[in-house]
């Protein structure tokens, strides 16, 4: 393990001693539009707050619980608007990927590239993106899944370097309790951080109640897990964003306003500067 854990994500890195990394940006692509006028405002954000922002969005929401659900454009036409975010924002962007095929030229257009919680035991999937993002000289993000202990995660780790890629980032979303609850263990944060790996909380899915027809969730409750994950020494905050998530087609329930985003993002920022100051890595 290195004696300092960062991850350099192109302009700035991602880690121990760092300012707060934010992962920010609709769950899906619906249109080019929506995406576009939430890339321009993040922009704002970012510039007149002086904060770290990665782009997300999503081509293709695989594990939708409805045959029905909207799950985006697809590979093709969901990469040619992330790269024209990277283009006329700035942004690095980082996307999910469900099969191994997608990998390759998802790497060549996205920064990071994310492994959902679901399919994070998936070899051959693990396998595919690390080699694409190492490659592209890019980054990994796996979810930690739902139903895995954050000390088997080392494992998830080593396949990844293993492949050759040494940059890895590592998300806690929370962890099944019952049927229709996920609750947060703040001790996985320093955990998997021991592996090398910063670490990413991740604001949204947290609070989801899995179950039902749809996904529901209680975005009320956004701030209060992610100020305590910022204080427990999380190095990144992954929060999905809308301008109207009650009309949103995937997981508006748990999915921040984007109004509301500077007032967190002040607050999650502030935090940090203190709990850097208390490790004595400011």
């Amino acid at each position: 393990m290195s004696a300092k854990r960062t991850v350099n994500l192109g302009e700035f890195a991602c880690g121990q001693g760092e300012p707060l990394t934010f992962i920010l940006g609709p769950c899906v692509i619906e249109s080019r539009d929506l995406i576009m006028g939430v890339a321009e405002e993040l922009r704002k954000i970012a510039d007149e707050m002086s904060v770290r922002i990665i782009f997300k969005s999503s081509f293709d929401k695989a594990n939708r619980t409805s045959y029905e659900s909207y799950r985006g454009p697809g590979l093709e036409a969901g990469l040619k608007v992330l790269e024209e975010v990277s283009k006329q924002f700035g942004f690095a962007t980082t996307t999910d990927i469900h099969l191994p095929d997608q990998a390759a030229p998802a790497a060549v257009v996205c920064r990071i590239l994310q492994i959902p919680a679901f399919l994070a035991r998936q070899t051959d999937l693990v396998h595919a993106a690390a080699v694409a993002t190492a490659k592209n000289n890019g980054i990994i993000n796996v979810k930690k899944p739902q139903f895995v202990a954050p000390s088997d995660m080392i494992h998830c780790v080593n396949k990844c370097r293993e492949a050759g890629q040494e940059r890895v980032l590592l998300t806690e979303r929370g962890t099944t309790f019952g049927y229709g609850r996920l609750v947060n263990d703040l001790q996985c944060i320093p955990e998997m951080q021991s592996f090398g790996c910063p670490v990413v909380f991740d604001a949204t899915h947290s609070v989801q109640r899995p179950g039902g027809k749809t996904t529901s969730g209680n975005r009320e409750m956004i701030p209060y897990v992610a100020r305590a994950a910022v204080a427990a020494g999380a190095d990144a905050v992954f929060m999905e964003t809308h301008p109207t998530p009650d009309q949103a087609l995937s997981d508006g329930p748990n999915m921040l306003p984007l109004q509301n985003l500077r007032e967190i993002i002040q607050q999650l920022s502030q935090i940090r500067v203190l709990v850097n100051k208390w490790s004595g890595t400011d």
